[in-house]
Parts: C-alpha cells; structure tokens; sequence
C-alpha cells in the first residue's frame, strides 16, 4: 500500500519468494455524491460478472495481481481521487503519474488486470464506453482480495462495491508529490494523510492489512537492518539481513507477510505484535500506544479485520471521486486521457 512497497512494473526476475503476491495525500476531496451500488444496472448489467471472470483468470495466471491491484487502488485514489488517472501513460508532453519515481514500482499486473477487463466490458452488447476505467479498476480490487485463496487459506473478505466515479480528465507526475505515505513515516505523519483524506486512524491501520499480500523491495527496510532497530525481531531481522545483503540486486524484493503472504488475513496484525512489521511505518501501529489497541483488537478476530477492512475500503473508494461530466468522464482507453 505505502510508497515503496510492491512488486516492480515488469515481473522480477530475482524474488526470495516467487509464490508471494506484490502488493499491494492531501488536497484529496472525499465526496460520496451519486456512488450507489448497482450503478450500472440499467445499461451494463452483468459488468460486476464481467469483471470477476477477467480478475479470477487474471489470479490463476498470475497470483501476484491480488497485491499489485490492492496496490495500484490505493495509489489512485490517494492522487487526484479515485479516478483512475494512476493509469494514465505519459505523453511527450507530460510525464503522468505512473510515472512517478514512486510509481515506478507498482506491479505491471495491476495495470493489465483493469485493461483485459476494460476491454472485456467493452465486448459485452450495450456496455461498450458505459462503464468508467475507475469504476473496474474498484471492482478489480475488491474481487482480487475476495478470490486470493489457496488449498489452505481462504479468500479475503467479499463487500459490494459504490460505483458511478467518472475518469479524471489530468495525470501527473507532479501531483503525487507529498500524497503517498512513506515506508518510514511515524504515526502523526500517518495519521495526517489519511485525514487529508477523510480517513481516521482506524481506517489507515485496516487499510495497512493490504501488506499481507505485499512485496517490499530490500531498499524500502535496509535501513531498519543496518541500523539498531529495537521494535524489529532480531531472528526475522538476521533472516531480513540474509536475503537483503549489502549490495543486493535492486530488483530482490520479499514478501511483508512472512508467514500468511498468500492469504488475505489478520496474520499481518500477529505479525506486529511479534516485531515482525516490514516496514518501520508498519511496526509503528504497535509500538505507538494510541494505535495499538486497534492493532490488537484486528489481530485477536478475523471478523473484526473484516468488517474494518471492508469498511475502510469503501470509504476510501469515496475519495476525491468525479460524478459530474464538467470533472471526469469515461475512457474508452484506462491509458489516453480524452
């Protein structure tokens, strides 16, 4: 979810652990205006169907598109609104924000996921321009966290998604700078954020559980290795230490769940409690007191993660969304703005 933690943009050819999935600011205006759910009832009407078949295709193939979909969601909306403008490629004449140093890290999986399925919604009869690049990339997430599932672990938790947000008319780079959270923010940094956006504490740490189907690349945690990090597992930071050594190929990347990275649970919550947060911005929801009693209390009942997951999800599917036709409109390419 945060800057710097995910997959890379083109498959990684060297992964510590190639089973793993990749994961998964303010002047944002949270507006919850004419999202409904059933949206497209009257003119698409099996586009949620559409959508699904595409991302459980999508899974089979290739399991990391559960996190790098959770990922790219969470940096659109985070930008400009949940508006699909992260998909924008850039022009000769503007560098966009996928483009972003930030951005360049978000898995290619997560692009490709929203563009088969736009391309699939485009195929069905009277859907063809109807239904907006934001719009499936919110339904791409919510069905990659709802179908992650293995002969072990169950899928994460199913919600319905509020659609009728309209793709952003601008991308770029620019606009991302001071918007993402980095991976060493405190809590007070956090917190800031995540209300610029209309979002509490409570939310931001549900919403951080998007890391237990996260990879973090060596760079995003060497420093808590190199240094004396008191609030990090010693055995998981010799463990961290090992596959992360001095000098490692930049592309190494591993996964910030390290004992559920293929299920999306409250593990990652267990996982503070034992010093085994990846990122320092992780760790902190334990280690601060003010957050960890949300900590403890996700990481005690899956139904509680649930439920708080789902519903921070949704209201942050509501940030900075464009409903009117003079802000957004639908992209018959998630790519070219127009």
């Amino acid at each position: 979810m945060y800057a710097g933690g995910g997959g890379v943009r083109r498959a990684a050819t060297a992964l510590i652990w190639v089973l793993v999935l990749a994961a998964a600011g303010g002047g944002s205006v949270v507006c919850e205006a004419q999202l409904r759910r059933g949206y497209y009832a009257g003119v698409c009407p099996n586009v949620e169907s559409i959508v699904r078949g595409v991302v459980a295709k999508k899974i089979q193939q290739t399991p990391a598109t559960v996190g790098a979909t959770v990922r790219l969601f969470f940096h659109d909306c985070f930008v400009e609104g949940c508006d699909a403008s992260v998909m924008v490629a850039s022009t000769a004449n503007n560098t966009a924000e996928k483009d972003h140093p930030i951005n360049l890290s978000l898995a290619g999986d997560g692009f490709d996921t929203v563009i088969r399925a736009r391309a699939a919604v485009d195929a069905a009869p009277g859907c063809r321009g109807k239904v907006s690049c934001a719009d499936i990339l919110a339904m791409a997430t919510r069905d990659a966290i709802a179908l992650v599932r293995t002969t072990v672990y169950s899928g994460g938790p199913s919600y319905a998604v509020e659609l009728g947000r309209l793709d952003g008319l601008r991308s770029t780079a620019s606009s991302v700078n001071g918007r993402l959270p980095a991976p060493f923010f405190n809590l007070d940094q956090l917190n800031q954020m995540f209300a610029a956006n209309g979002l509490s504490q409570t939310d931001m740490v549900a919403l951080s559980a998007g890391h237990t189907v996260g990879l973090a690349h060596c760079s995003t945690f060497a420093g808590r290795l190199r240094g004396a990090d008191a609030t990090l597992d010693a055995g998981y930071a010799a463990q961290l230490a090992g596959w992360c050594p001095a000098g490692v190929d930049p592309r190494v990347a591993v996964a910030m769940d390290p004992v559920t990275p293929v299920s999306f649970d409250n593990q990652f919550f267990r996982n503070l409690q034992a010093g085994k947060g990846l990122l320092a911005s992780d760790q902190v929801l334990h280690t601060d007191t003010r957050s960890r009693p949300t900590v403890d209390a996700l990481a005690r009942s899956r139904v509680a993660f649930d439920r708080a997951f789902v519903d921070a999800i949704t209201r942050l599917g509501r940030v900075g969304v464009k409903t009117a036709t003079a802000r957004g409109n639908v992209r018959r390419d998630c790519a070219v703005l127009g």
